[in-house]
């Protein structure tokens, strides 16, 4: 007995030495949860689809929910439950998962259901838990200035031609994704892009303190990375946003900065447009050509006669895009998409879909009024933005189907934040 004491002694046995380092990685991950979070926002980034690491982001996920439901249970917290924003968002994910387990297994399919649904619900109430003080907020608005440095350079890189600049490779892949001809970004989808830059920029000039000179040289590069996604709906939405973000928030002085950001934002894609006969042309074909306009209205006919037959069910997950692409007068394609977040959701759900997705919405936009005691400056400033936020992604969803995780990601991690217990200053 006395032999066995002395080999678990913790002061004598290398024992106690070898478990106590292997169980250190654990502890700090336990110890800053955010970390976590940002890296696995990292990976829903740069997740290229439909090649290498396809199941990376899944990994994250998973590692992301176990270990923050670990340090849940040592620190004997309550799993957040918001009942007007966790309810819609569970019908959804039900609706989602038994449309998804009628048909045969489909990788696609079910990784649409984890990137419009199951990632959006699983990261609100992880953010709850997570980002609780001014430490964690910090890591989320370090990471969102990175990851709105790294798109704008991607976008300015694309737009100037300077494709040797550009990582990961396989975002110039044009057998991959679409609007290989626009800055698309690691989503390979323009309107994606453009989203995600309109978000960040709105994220990092909130929560960034006074005195950050690098916000405001993001955004003196950001209406040029905007410009370079080529998309009309995304160059609105920047427009407007902008124009509202600054009446609405920002103080006299920094209004005039901020004008004066986006006029030299306008020198600079001037210049660079100036001796670019070829960047010329694409802008000039991008506001005139009516192509897009015409195939949006066809699919947005072909998509309510689906409805207008299955209002209340919806159509089964292995026909409605073939049937859509049937359906579209005057063309000739084996299947469609529907490009509109809320007739995607009448097509595949009925009215209980949208009906629970308006409630979703409604809850998250009376998230500007829900103000707790002793709330932190950072909290306070991120929700007088939220409006405008909710606003990009709004509008935006009516031109793509919001199915891209690291959108859904970051606006529903703001979300979270906004519904944080914390009583702390900042």
């Amino acid at each position: 007995m006395s032999s066995l004491t002395k080999v678990w002694n913790r002061e004598e046995s290398p024992l106690w030495e070898a478990a106590g380092m292997a169980i250190r990685p654990l502890h700090l991950l336990l110890a800053y949860p955010s970390i976590l979070y940002v890296a696995a926002m990292t990976v829903f980034l740069f997740r290229p689809p439909d090649v290498f690491s396809f199941y990376t982001d899944r990994f994250a996920l998973a590692a992301l929910m176990f270990l923050v439901a670990l340090r849940t249970m040592a620190l004997r917290e309550r799993i957040p439950f918001i009942a007007g924003l966790s309810m819609p968002m569970l019908g959804l994910v039900i609706l989602a998962v038994l449309r998804a387990l009628r048909e045969p297994f489909d990788v696609q399919l079910w990784s649409l259901v984890a990137s419009k649904f199951i990632v959006p619900f699983a990261l609100f109430h992880i953010a709850v838990l997570v980002f609780r003080g001014p430490e964690q907020r910090r890591h989320f608005e370090i990471f969102a200035a990175f990851a709105l440095a790294y798109l704008i350079f991607v976008s300015i890189a694309f737009l100037v031609n300077a494709d040797s600049l550009i990582y990961p490779r396989f975002i110039l892949d044009e057998s991959l994704g679409i609007h290989a001809d626009r800055a698309r970004g690691p989503f390979l989808q323009a309107v994606a892009n453009g989203v995600s830059l309109n978000l960040l920029g709105i994220l990092v000039l909130v929560l960034a303190q006074k005195g950050k000179k690098y916000v405001w040289f993001l955004w003196l590069a950001l209406p040029v990375a905007i410009l370079a996604t080529l998309t009309r709906a995304v160059w609105i939405a920047f427009a407007l946003s902008s124009l509202i973000l600054g009446f609405r928030m920002i103080h006299r002085r920094m209004l005039a900065a901020g004008l004066l950001a986006v006029v030299i934002g306008g020198l600079l894609t001037g210049i660079c447009l100036g001796g670019d006969h070829s960047l010329q042309n694409a802008l000039s074909d991008r506001t005139s050509e009516r192509g897009p306009v015409e195939a949006r209205m066809a699919v947005y006919n072909a998509g309510l006669s689906m409805f207008e037959e299955r209002p209340l069910t919806g159509w089964p997950a292995g026909q409605v895009y073939a049937e859509l692409g049937r359906r579209m007068e005057g063309y000739h394609l084996r299947l469609f998409y529907v490009h509109n977040t809320y007739l995607a959701l009448l097509v595949e759900f009925g009215l209980p879909g949208l009906g629970l997705y308006g409630i979703l919405f409604f809850d998250l936009f009376r998230l500007r009024r829900r103000r707790m005691p002793k709330e932190p400056p950072a909290i306070a400033r991120l929700r007088q933005a939220w409006p405008i936020l909710m606003f990009v992604y709004l509008v935006n969803a009516f031109f793509v189907d919001m199915s891209y995780q690291f959108v859904n990601g970051v606006l529903f991690t703001v979300a979270g934040m906004l519904c944080t217990s914390e009583e702390g200053a900042a």
